[in-house]
């Protein structure tokens, strides 16, 4: 909510929020005494709070959001011109929960009823072909529904292996991606790329949005010879890109000698993000919940390989960060000073029930997205971690504190102490060079 918000709390369970300048009113009615006199609904009314504040919609972008129809994904393209790009092909299908087509139907299930083409086989990512697994490995298994083998590409090998390809002629790619280059569903994709190059075997990229859209590109470019599985290619941390456009960029830049094509989406503009475009959200990974979790995920779980919790085994991750050694009002109000546009911070004490810090009570952030419009993921994140050395220099334990980051030049700058402004004007010239290599692979122009 605004600065302009005030509110009341009631002794049974009652609460109100009035905000004049975003003009809502939240208002909770209960009974929390009943039956025993005991219990407590206070946490619930906040967050009742924020997720009505967070569902505001300016009137400046009213006008952009979509219909639930009228944006068409790679794999409703395909449908409508009746799969002929894939007329005769023994395909092998990479996807997992999120492929699916506007009204909620599977690619799997889609690809496997249409005929002339002939569906062999299917491969799973990170999370497993459901998208619920939160494990470091991933076994082969076979779909109920179609008796189809599946296999993991997050298990005993990353990339699709000869005998998985025989057979094949065509691999489909369909995975929403989160926009984030250390989320790892695109290096997937470019492993598979690669593993279809050496069999000469067909590569096709069902497009899907980039959930923060395709305009604003933040962060350090990863280094050269830094690339993993957290780091497919040299791109920034925020790229601006679909999958469909990556897997032009890689093509060329890593020179993958592959037949790519990609069935382009229809009705996106580069402007939309994910809740704009009409299409439900379906988490793409088991703690990616949310468009503003996906928004600050960038800045934010940048640090997860730090002895620092990003709120994994809580209700909000990416949302809410924090570590037993902090001060949650120390360090919100450090925040805060920095000044920031589009977010605020809040001290929140979070105890996880699973991940890092299991069991243990987390002094914290909570971030609160005020306009999102403004919000600058990247420069929430170096803030973060300028926050943390400055405060919690001799606790904030940063051997790892590149290795989601990719650049060394950055992260000695952090450790150094330098601004988020120092930061972003060392990588101005990187970052703009792969503005300049980025511009011939962009498919969407408006």
């Amino acid at each position: 909510m605004s600065a302009a918000a005030f509110g009341h709390g009631g002794f049974t369970g009652t609460g109100i929020w009035i905000d004049p300048q975003l003009d809502l009113f939240v208002i909770f009615l209960s009974n929390r005494v009943h039956p025993d006199g005991k219990g407590s609904v206070n946490p619930l009314i906040g967050k009742i709070g924020t997720i009505a504040a967070s569902a505001l919609v300016e009137p400046a972008n009213r006008s952009t959001a979509l219909t639930p129809t009228a944006l068409l994904t790679g794999i409703d393209v395909l449908e409508r011109e009746g799969f002929t790009r894939l007329a005769g092909r023994r395909i092998g299908l990479i996807t997992n929960h999120t492929g699916v087509t506007r009204d909620g139907r599977t690619t799997v299930e889609t690809l496997h009823k249409a005929e002339g083409i002939e569906l062999k086989v299917l491969f799973s990512p990170e999370h497993g072909i459901a998208g619920k697994l939160d494990e470091s490995r991933i076994a082969d298994s076979r779909d109920e529904a179609t008796g189809l083998p599946i296999y993991s590409l997050y298990g005993e090998s990353r990339a699709p292996s000869d005998a998985s390809l025989e057979g094949l002629d065509t691999l489909v790619f369909d995975i929403q991606d989160i926009g984030a280059r250390f989320y790892t569903y695109v290096t997937t994709m470019r492993l598979a790329m690669e593993a279809a190059a050496n069999k000469k075997i067909r590569f096709v990229v069902l497009d899907r949005p980039n959930p923060l859209g395709g305009e604003l590109v933040e962060g350090p470019v990863l280094d050269e010879g830094a690339e993993s599985f957290v780091a497919y290619h040299t791109v920034p941390v925020r790229h601006g890109m679909t999958v469909g456009e990556l897997a032009k960029l890689m093509k060329e830049e890593r020179q993958i000698d592959v037949e790519l094509e990609v069935v382009l989406m229809e009705g996106w503009s580069r402007a939309l993000y994910y809740d704009q475009t009409g299409l439900a959200w379906i988490d793409p990974s088991p703690n990616m919940r949310s468009m503003n979790a996906a928004l600050l995920y960038p800045g934010v779980g940048l640090w997860e390989m730090t002895n620092l919790s990003v709120g994994r085994g809580t209700d909000a991750p990416f949302e809410i960060f924090g570590a037993p050694w902090i001060d949650g009002r120390e360090l919100a109000a450090t925040l805060n000073r920095a000044g920031l546009s589009g977010v605020s911070f809040m001290p929140k004490d979070f105890t996880p029930r699973t991940s890092k810090y299991q069991g243990q009570k987390c002094g914290g952030v909570a971030i609160i997205i005020t306009d999102r419009s403004k919000v600058r993921s990247l420069d929430v994140g170096m803030e973060i971690a300028r926050a943390l050395h400055l405060l919690y220099g001799d606790k904030w334990q940063t051997t790892q504190l590149n290795r989601l980051l990719g650049s060394e030049k950055t992260a000695s700058a952090i450790l150094r102490g330098a601004t988020r402004e120092e930061i972003r004007q060392q990588n101005a010239a990187a970052l703009q060079t792969f503005l300049t290599r980025r511009a011939k692979h962009l498919i969407y122009r408006d």
